[in-house]
């Protein structure tokens, strides 16, 4: 319930691994360190360890929570979270609520699955595919409905990579709600939604209990570099009338048309932000480093977290410093704001998949989304913003396209601004966004929190080297695989470890069959003597 306070006891009985919480799409203002991110506003809670996240809800709407850190949540560590607003603009207007997450689902552990992501072996960054889509966590959802009722339906995509188609045969759903943000009603036959995105709708059943009807969520195929033979790309639930009737295979359909959420108007009517007073500029790849892997990259840069989380080191340089990027590590990709600022963030999306990206700590308004294959954002006439934008805390850049989002930096904190895809995170598709530094020294890390860095052998002041003498002395900070050597590119650096690795195979097998040759002699030789 709005206003609601949440005390929530950690104890990580993982047995071999730290973790954290998020709570996906709350501000915490005032309270940055319950934000949850490893490395950035906590430590990582010590295996044995216990530790109490305190949240206020604050905010109406439909969120959720997962493990940030080491890739846990893929594996169970999430779940919905839906906070009740007795004053919400839809009150009254439904019967009852229902909640379906939507999900991917991955037959191997995710460790061994970054592994083989991060690996000379996987020199083009292939991503792994998901087994099966779920709803629910399962396959074959019973939703049991009454007919003529109006539900307040809320879906939630707590999966690791693939976006979902999602529909309900035979019925039409009327979008309320985004990420949080109330909408004004908007009439969809089928959604896409990434994941960490929400949506909320109103579905009104039948008059009558005749049939049953099929819930569909297909996974986004494009995304897949490969579909294995066995993947289940498809899950069906049903809408359960009357469950001693039959249940439909869902029909075919030649073409996945989905609504566009730039189309949505926030109920608010908060108008666009003015002309921005700072503007930040993503361009986003995917390259190789020296050790043949594939990592992913923010302007040529791709994240390495610091040795001291950047929160920690926003209040323990020494005043006026913290609002120094230099401070926060060279492979943090920071980015300080001024308190109150307009701040416009335009994103280049050179790579040719989809990816959705989240900010930490806020909603933005979506000013601006190409087209696939649009290229870099070039700020013209031709582009007119909405004067009510759509607002949401994740968004999706089409395949070598682009957006503009902006939001004011009115949440003084460090928060993450990332790519929504686990892989692609693990990859290094990250960037940190220090919010007005000067006015978060105000806050105060929890003793406990202390404790969890002290058990953890992290240290918690200084730069992100840990140095406290001279914070802008960064030697021994944490770093990434180096560059290629000069005047190599991707492609030929893959071909040399290649030409090597083949060549060790070769040398190995006229060895292997060289020693076979010599044990025949030799054996020949003894059955000789024996003669």
């Amino acid at each position: 319930m709005l206003s609601d306070r949440l005390l929530l006891n950690v104890h990580n009985e993982l047995g071999n691994a730290s973790t954290s919480l998020h709570f996906h799409g709350f501000f915490q203002n005032g309270t940055n360190y319950m934000d949850g991110a490893v490395g950035v506003t906590q430590c990582a809670i010590p295996t044995g360890s216990s530790f109490t996240y305190d949240i206020k809800f604050d905010q109406p709407g439909t969120y959720w929570y997962h493990a940030h850190n080491d890739g846990q949540y893929p594996e169970g560590l999430r779940g919905p979270v839906v906070i009740h607003d007795p004053k919400g603009p839809y009150e009254g207007k439904y019967d009852e609520e229902l909640v379906i997450s939507l999900s991917d689902w991955y037959h191997r552990p995710v460790r061994s699955l970054i592994h083989e992501l991060i690996s000379v072996e996987n020199p083009t960054g292939a991503e792994p595919v998901p087994q099966a889509a779920l709803l629910n966590d399962t396959q074959n959802l019973h939703v049991a409905v009454k007919p003529s009722t109006t539900y307040l339906l809320r879906l939630v995509n707590i999966g690791a990579f693939a976006a979902h188609y999602f529909w309900i045969e035979g019925h039409e759903m009327r979008i309320v709600e985004v990420d949080g943000v109330w909408t004004d009603e908007a009439v969809a036959e089928r959604l896409y939604i990434t994941p960490a995105q929400r949506y909320s709708v109103l579905l009104t059943t039948k008059a009558d209990a005749k049939a049953n009807f099929a819930i569909v969520s297909a996974m986004d195929e494009e995304l897949f570099d490969i579909i294995p033979e066995d993947q289940n790309s498809n899950v069906t639930g049903w809408l359960i009338y009357d469950d001693q009737k039959a249940l439909p295979k869902p029909t075919p359909v030649d073409e996945l048309d989905f609504f566009d959420d730039f189309a949505l108007v926030p109920v608010d009517r908060e108008p666009l932000l003015e002309t921005p007073d700072v503007s930040i500029s993503f361009d986003v790849k995917m390259d190789n480093l020296r050790d043949g892997a594939n990592y992913a990259f923010f302007n040529d840069l791709t994240y390495v977290a610091p040795k001291v989380p950047s929160l920690y080191s926003a209040l323990t340089v020494g005043g006026a410093n913290a609002t120094d990027a230099r401070v926060y590590g060279t492979h943090t990709i920071s980015h300080v704001l001024r308190h109150h600022d307009v701040v416009e963030l335009v994103l280049n999306n050179g790579d040719d998949g989809k990816h959705p990206f989240h900010l930490h700590g806020h909603n933005f308004q979506v000013v601006h989304r190409s087209g696939p294959d649009a290229g870099v954002y070039i700020d013209d006439e031709s582009h007119v913003p909405p004067k009510v934008p759509m607002r949401r805390d994740t968004v999706y850049a089409e395949p070598n396209g682009n957006f503009v989002i902006r939001f004011r930096a009115d949440n003084p904190g460090v928060w993450l601004f990332h790519c929504h895809i686990e892989w692609h995170m693990d990859q290094g598709l990250v960037a940190t966004i220090v919010e007005a530094p000067l006015a978060l020294q105000a806050q105060e890390i929890p003793a406990a929190h202390l404790d969890a860095c002290r058990k953890g052998g992290v240290p918690t002041a200084g730069n992100a080297a840990g140095n406290t003498r001279d914070v802008f002395d960064l030697r021994g900070e944490n770093k990434p695989v180096p560059r290629l050597p000069e005047g190599f590119t991707a492609k030929g650096y893959i071909a040399l470890i290649a030409s090597c690795v083949s060549a060790f195979i070769g040398l190995a097998s006229i060895a292997w069959y060289g020693t076979i040759g010599m044990e025949e002699k030799k054996g020949k030789a003894v059955d000789d003597d024996d003669e």
